[in-house]
């Protein structure tokens, strides 16, 4: 008859998963960051799009700059969003797989290693992409020179 693992063990488990979790609960707040970005990128776009058959033609090349600029700005935002979330299922399989070697008493502590690290490049990728899109965002919201004088 298999032994069943001691409270202990599973008490240890869980506290090996919290870090995992954690990052977890980091990268919901950055989803939820980086879906509002998008959305209002988007909402942008739309009122752009429609102003832009109504403009005169020499407003007409900012709009469609600015178009161009949130076009650019949605790829590294879904980019983001892609590498966030592949970030958020590395953090769920070491969690699983931390439950699973304890329980089946595998010794497989660099695998769960490898994944871990795996999971951090890709928060560290998206908080990148981020940063670059931030950084592209404000290339819409300068002042003009001209404006200022």
């Amino acid at each position: 008859m298999p032994t069943l693992p001691a409270v202990t063990n599973i008490a240890q488990t869980i506290q090996l998963s919290l870090a995992p979790v954690f990052m977890l609960a980091a990268i919901g707040q950055l989803l939820n960051v980086l879906a509002g970005r998008l959305a209002r990128v988007i909402d942008r776009a739309r009122a752009l799009e429609l102003l832009l058959a109504r403009v005169e033609a020499d407003e007409r090349a900012r709009y469609k700059w600015e178009l161009r600029l949130l076009d650019e700005r949605m790829t590294i935002i879904n980019a983001a969003l892609f590498l966030a979330v592949s970030s958020a299922v590395m953090a769920c399989v070491v969690i699983a797989l931390l439950f699973i070697a304890n329980i089946g008493k595998f010794a497989i502590g660099t695998v769960i290693a490898v994944v871990f690290i795996v999971g951090v490049t890709l928060l560290i990728a998206c908080l990148t992409a981020f940063i670059f899109e931030v950084r592209v965002s404000l290339r819409s919201n300068h002042v003009r020179k001209e404006l200022l004088l």
